[in-house]
């Protein structure tokens, strides 16, 4: 019996515990659920009154929610997608929970969502389902003219087929974008590393385009056919970005190009951005710088570069617009030679004189960048003369060597990578047998 009892005060204790309201002893953890609940409402509020756009608004409701997330219009269309692969998203489109997005009394869409451990508070959802409709019927509210008209819009105006500024404008006006203050032009290039099943230039397509929109309402995306145009244009997308600010292009620019490394994990990408054109009959100059710095930029390996930002190529622009033939006339008398020398028996020569140029004419210097013994980086050096009649030891071979080598990224032709150049192949674990070397 005595083992039974209880001090008088600890059974108080008790019963005073057993009186309070139900759930008051869950206090602290209802605080911390409040607390993380409004936490993450305070995060996609953020990213919405920032602007950054619907992708990083689907992006931070996904890390809210804690789920796999797709965004579609009122019409079914896919605006904006955060999951892990697109195996996660065809699930999510097909299996997900829906919540339906409502704007104004109108349904404007739905979000598709798809726990990946506990499921999300149901007010949780609501909320930001709210907040997301308010994002999406801004981005949907512009009517998108056909893919074939946008696509036959902007080559027109990047062959300067439509000269008029009065015709460019009220074009313009047909498919709900204002170009009275001009635009700038972003070149969009994504190419499959590894097979793809289905049409993947659709795909790139619809993610560069809600990138895009996410950022600017405006803002018209297409396939455009440039295969007459110097460069590889294979799954290559033009964006025009009304009005003359360039910090918005910008912002566009780097959406899309975060849209595209986040969804396409085996693409090598390549986005580049012109200068504002003032006038709408400059766009087709703002293509052309648009498309040189893409061309440059996949050279480079770089994922976003800006015309301004090409440095010395900039001086080739006239020649690429104007006159491609002429720059393929000097890439063919200086470079090409080593191009065809470097395919046929997979060599470095070509990349060999790109590192000694950058090198500033330093052998040690080259031969410590290529993991390759000076004496080797001579005697390719030597082969360059011979194939080129270009002595690198002289100013005049340096300058015309160097240019031939801007005509070649500029023209988009691609320099020969042999095992050498790719990845894990470094500091010789791959021994070739090569016509160059002593």
């Amino acid at each position: 019996m005595q083992g039974g009892s209880r001090h008088p005060k600890q059974a108080a204790g008790t019963e005073r515990s057993a009186s309070l309201p139900a759930g008051a002893m869950e206090a602290p953890s209802s605080h911390a659920a409040t607390s993380a609940f409004l936490d993450a409402v305070a995060e996609v509020t953020s990213t919405v009154e920032n602007g950054a756009g619907l992708p990083e608004v689907a992006r931070s409701i996904s890390r809210a929610l804690n789920a796999s997330i797709v965004v579609v219009d009122a019409s079914g269309s896919v605006l904006a997608v955060a999951a892990a692969s697109p195996a996660d998203e065809r699930a999510v489109l097909s299996q997900g929970d829906v919540a339906e997005l409502r704007a104004g009394g109108e349904v404007v869409g739905e979000l598709r969502h798809r726990a990946r451990g506990e499921a999300p508070p149901p007010a949780l959802i609501r909320w930001l389902a709210t907040l997301l409709a308010l994002e999406v019927d801004r981005a949907t509210a512009p009517e998108r003219a056909s893919e074939a008209a946008v696509a036959s819009f902007l080559r027109d105006l990047l062959d300067r087929r439509v000269t008029d500024r009065e015709n460019i404008v009220a074009v313009g006006k047909e498919m709900n974008v204002s170009l009275e203050a001009g635009a700038s032009v972003v070149v969009a290039r994504a190419h499959p590393q590894v097979p793809e099943e289905g049409d993947w230039r659709a795909r790139v397509l619809s993610i560069v385009e809600r990138g895009a929109r996410g950022v600017s309402t405006g803002s018209l995306a297409a396939a455009v056919d440039l295969t007459d145009r110097p460069g590889n244009h294979d799954g290559e997308i033009v964006v025009l970005v009304p009005g003359a600010d360039g910090e918005l292009a910008h912002r566009v620019a780097e959406a899309i190009r975060r849209e595209l490394d986040a969804n396409l994990s085996s693409y090598s990408i390549a986005v580049a951005l012109s200068r504002p054109a003032t006038d709408p009959v400059d766009v087709q100059r703002a293509g052309s710088e648009a498309l040189l710095a893409a061309n440059v930029a996949e050279a480079q390996g770089t994922q976003l570069l800006s015309f301004e930002h090409t440095g010395a190529y900039r001086l080739l622009l006239p020649a690429m617009s104007e006159d491609p033939a002429e720059l393929r006339r000097f890439h063919d008398e200086t470079v090409a030679p080593l191009v065809a020398y470097d395919e046929q028996y997979d060599t470095d020569l070509v990349r060999t004189l790109e590192s000694f140029l950058d090198a500033d004419g330093n052998v040690a210097k080259t031969a410590s960048k290529l993991y390759t013994h000076r004496h080797t980086i001579r005697y390719r050096l030597e082969r360059v003369r011979e194939l080129t009649g270009l002595d690198v030891g002289s100013t005049d071979g340096r300058e015309r060597l160097g240019l031939g080598l801007k005509a070649m990224r500029v023209l988009g032709i691609a320099a020969p990578r042999g095992p050498s150049a790719e990845p894990g192949t470094e500091a010789g674990q791959v021994p070739r047998d090569e016509p160059d070397r002593p």
